[in-house]
């Protein structure tokens, strides 16, 4: 494997870190890529592509069943990985379940919990803000059980209105779904209060995580919530890895999602009987390379630090939310201040896929569409917007980039 500056101990600058992306060190169109998409996808850094090509090349096995060799050595790979990535979140190993990502560990509290606890008259609090994948499974459930989606509106700053949030519950509120840092707005939302406020009425709290892990120091223990879900490809891990976190409470009562091989306890020709967890939820062969995967891009970010991480998304995101409000005829969502990681936005009179087209061919990538957010569109008037979103990769430098390209968006326009 290649040598890493982290190995040394150091605090490289974030231009030396990205240094680590290989994806960096080339140019599109012409020009020096500047990466601008993280909140859909996170570039990857040499130590992650290396512990992938290691597994696929030394020992491509299957785990929890063969005793060879390589296959022991996946295993303890792939439970290696489990435990790294738990400790990354603050949990114990058997309370995480390792997923294809947020959507699939949000179907599974979706299908596993809710279709088997809700009743009908019982109520779902959401917010306008969620991402698609924290909705349509819970429109999904509420309907196969009697239940009621209720939403919680926003602050005209695009936050989470807790004395709205309040209001909203009843006795027949079960459960409340919300992100824990909104895709689109960039906001945080106070999960320690939401989580006080429903356990106080016996409501599940079920959090999606997305954008939160890949930038925060995220403990799920501290937060107090019930479920947790989170992606790999967002936090410079492989795609198709992520996981679920639950109270060991709430995954004993939680049925699985995949039936079938290694996931169960014993099998008859009438019955079955499942294996403990967090095994029973991962039925069939895992991604055991993307598990590996993830392993060491939670231990790359680790001697990053999280901290340091967050500060610097942070402050990429607010110059460039500054930056962009000042520039004629483009409007800026989300709130002013304590904005996280990205900064989304429309040009007047362009639309937001022209705008990252022009921007493209500066070879600055950025995200264009409803952001998998319909209903916050809605709720902001708009179809859809243009986001740039920020990682430890970027630089002060990008921000300039940025806002030179939309500058020639403006001129390519008649702006």
């Amino acid at each position: 494997m290649s040598a890493s500056p982290l190995a040394a101990g150091t605090t490289p600058s974030w231009t030396t870190l990205a240094q680590e992306f290989p994806a960096l060190q080339q140019t599109v169109n012409g020009h020096p890529l500047v990466y601008l998409d993280s909140a859909a996808t996170s570039l990857k850094p040499t130590a992650v592509i290396d512990a992938v090509c290691e597994y696929y090349r030394d020992y491509p096995s299957n785990v929890h069943r063969s005793v060879h060799t390589l296959a022991g050595r996946a295993t303890e790979a792939y439970e290696a990985a489990r435990t790294q990535v738990a400790g990354f979140i603050g949990a114990q190993p058997d309370t995480l379940v390792f997923t294809h990502g947020t959507t699939e560990s949000l179907n599974l509290v979706a299908y596993g919990w809710a279709r088997r606890h809700l009743q009908p008259g019982d109520e779902i609090l959401l917010t306008p803000a969620e991402h698609h994948s924290n909705l349509v499974p819970w429109q999904q459930a509420a309907r196969a059980t009697g239940a009621h989606l209720v939403y919680v509106d926003l602050t005209p700053e695009g936050r989470l209105d807790l004395a709205a949030l309040r209001a909203a519950f009843t006795a027949r509120t079960r459960l409340v779904a919300l992100a824990h840092v909104s895709n689109v707005l960039g906001t945080e939302n106070p999960i320690r209060d939401v989580v006080q406020l429903a356990h106080r009425q016996d409501a599940v709290v079920v959090v999606d995580g997305a954008q939160s892990v890949p930038h925060l120091p995220v403990s799920v223990s501290d937060l107090g919530v019930d479920f947790f879900a989170f992606s790999g490809h967002k936090m410079c891990g492989p795609t198709g890895i992520g996981g679920l976190y639950g109270r060991p409470e709430r995954l004993a009562e939680t049925d699985p999602l995949l039936y079938g091989g290694e996931m169960i306890a014993e099998v008859d020709r009438e019955r079955a009987t499942w294996a403990d967890v967090p095994y029973r939820f991962e039925g069939g062969t895992p991604n055991v390379a993307g598990a590996i995967g993830l392993g060491a891009a939670v231990a790359f970010l680790d001697r990053v630090g999280m901290d340091r991480i967050a500060a610097h998304s942070r402050a990429l995101a607010q110059e460039a939310a500054e930056r962009l409000t000042q520039l004629p005829g483009v409007t800026v969502y989300g709130p002013p201040t304590d904005r996280q990681a990205l900064v989304t936005f429309n040009c007047e009179g362009v639309h937001p896929h022209d705008v990252a087209q022009v921007l493209d061919s500066q070879g600055i990538a950025v995200r264009a569409g409803h952001h998998c957010a319909q209903p916050l569109m809605q709720t902001l008037a708009i179809q859809s917007s243009a986001r740039a979103s920020f990682y430890l990769y970027n630089t002060r430098e990008d921000v300039d980039r940025l806002v030179d390209g939309l500058r020639e968006v403006g001129r390519y326009f008649g702006r």
